[in-house]
């Protein structure tokens, strides 16, 4: 009896075993192999540069004597570091991310005409302005096509991290006043991104981004948007130069006691050293 036992058990394993591997056979069978992607594109890539913007910076302080504006100032170039990263997950999804440092002070003169009845009021005084934001953005893509070029839409989110530190003296009529106000704030913003890729051959190629930020809130609020050109190229398989034309444009207001608005585009060219896996 017991032989006849282990026969049975024996024959059930062996039917198990053949379930198993047919059912693992087919489950392998079902799953489709990962294709190659567009030749645009990297399953990862990872690149460190500097980009060397050319600052205007328009400010405007809101004080009891009236609102002071800079008007547009040119404040000569600044270098910032930034770092992107691009995996793709599957063949026609991924990750997007993107991260640069801006610092920059403002010293001079602010003046404003307000009208009172048939005369106009000037206000004038001097102000120092110190701004520094951090920001990196992160995005989920979609990317479409298959061939030598594909277009890239994305949604994710943008930490940014605002210092506004002000110093004014404002006159009027012989009265003067000096005001001070220094707030930060970091906050995350919903942000939409889209991106153009195309392959003249695999180790030359363009690209095109757009991505956008809107913040509503805290004590700074306002929009930040970034657009790019470029080429990629590789002359080895794994490591290539990126340059790009970049153009950010920066506006956010406080609000307080000191009351502010400050605007700063930045254009210029980002040089970057890029591998890709």
């Amino acid at each position: 009896m017991s032989s006849i036992r282990s026969a049975r058990r024996a024959r059930r394993a062996t039917c198990l075993c053949a379930l198993a591997a047919l059912a693992g056979s087919g489950l392998l069978a079902s799953t489709p192999a990962l294709a190659d992607p567009s030749p645009a594109l990297d399953r990862f890539s990872f690149s460190v540069g500097a980009y060397g913007a050319d600052p205007t910076i328009n400010a405007t302080v809101l004080t009891p004597y009236g609102a002071l504006n800079s008007g547009d100032i040119q404040r000569g170039r600044v270098t910032m570091p930034r770092i992107s990263a691009d995996l793709l997950i599957g063949d026609s999804q991924g990750l997007s991310l993107d991260y640069f440092q801006y610092s920059r002070g403002y010293t001079g003169a602010l003046a404003s005409n307000f009208a009172i009845g048939p005369g106009t009021v000037t206000t004038i005084g001097n102000a120092n302005v110190d701004f520094k934001l951090d920001f990196g953005q992160l995005a989920y893509r979609w990317w479409i096509g298959s061939g030598n070029t594909v277009l890239g839409l994305g949604a994710g989110a943008a930490y940014y991290k605002a210092t506004l530190r002000t110093n004014a003296v404002a006159g009027l009529n012989g009265l003067t006043a000096a005001f001070s106000q220094q707030d930060s704030d970091d906050a995350i913003a919903p942000l939409l991104e889209v991106g153009v890729r195309h392959a003249i051959t695999p180790d030359l190629r363009l690209f095109a981004d757009a991505s956008g930020i809107r913040k509503f809130g805290g004590k700074f609020s306002g929009n930040i948007y970034n657009a790019a050109l470029g080429v990629e190229w590789f002359p080895l398989k794994n490591v290539g130069v990126v340059a790009s034309y970049n153009l950010t444009n920066i506006d956010l207001q406080r609000d307080g006691y000191l009351a502010e608005r400050l605007r700063v585009r930045l254009h210029g060219p980002t040089v970057a050293l890029k591998a890709r896996f």
